[in-house]
């Protein structure tokens, strides 16, 4: 649905709840659309959140374990008495 913003002043209530309701809603100036009233995506519960959190550390996790140690990691820079090369 298309409206113009000057007529959408007086029906904001109506066009809110059409697009809760998934409709799209164009508001419009001179003709040409300018905004679009869609619905807010639901926010995850925190369980959901807390269980992306927890995969996101676990595979963390495994990628700093593959690594070298990075006490060694610059070794091949010195020499036996810990001097530069």
């Amino acid at each position: 649905m298309e409206i113009s913003v000057s007529d959408a002043k007086a029906r904001i209530t109506d066009l809110v709840r059409r697009a809760e309701a998934g409709e799209e809603v164009v508001l419009t100036r001179f003709g040409k659309a300018v905004a679009k009233l869609v619905p807010v995506a639901p926010r995850p519960s925190a369980a959901v959140r807390r269980a992306v959190l927890d995969a996101v550390r676990a595979e963390g996790r495994a990628a700093v374990s593959a690594g070298p140690d990075a006490a060694r990691s610059q070794d091949f820079l010195y020499d036996e008495e810990g001097l530069p090369r």
